[in-house]
């Protein structure tokens, strides 16, 4: 099936199991993801430090039969479409985000209430296995469905 990226942006994301929080967390943030039970949307609300909350639905779709590379939308909500949307039944992972900003890398780390942490590279349009030397990998993940956020909220 052919997919129109009008509306998309393409995520090419690398998923590593780490070690520890590194060095150089610049911002965290809590984040409910939903995903609703047999759709491929999901609502996110975003909580930052200052408390500023932001609330969107999200659909991912893959480009393979792994979720290394998706076509990404998203719509913004108010208070009220998030309230509407929010009751439809869904799967919940709750986490907390550790943007890590080092070296001239950008990742980002979320740390899952049994103490998991999950780290990703965006690579944008660059597929690259670069990873920095100051992340403590454990495993790579990426192309692994069971760490994927959906997988987890099971």
């Amino acid at each position: 099936m052919a997919h129109s990226l009008k509306y998309a942006v393409v995520e090419r994301e690398r998923r590593y199991l780490v070690a520890r929080i590194p060095y150089g967390v610049v911002a965290t943030r809590e984040i409910e993801d939903r995903y609703a039970v047999g759709t491929r949307l999901r609502l996110r609300e975003v909580r930052e430090e200052d408390g500023s909350v932001t609330r969107k639905l999200g659909q991912k779709v893959r480009f393979r039969d792994d979720a290394s590379e998706v076509a990404c939308t998203n719509v913004y909500l108010d208070p009220a479409e998030w309230a509407a949307l929010a009751d439809l039944p869904a799967r919940v992972l709750r986490k907390r985000r550790h943007l890590v900003r080092r070296d001239g890398w950008l990742v980002a780390v979320d740390e899952h209430a049994d103490g998991t942490l999950v780290a990703e590279i965006d690579d944008g349009e660059e597929p690259s296995t670069a990873v920095p030397p100051w992340l403590e990998v454990l495993r790579d993940v990426t192309r692994d469905e069971s760490w994927t956020g959906a997988a987890l909220a099971r």
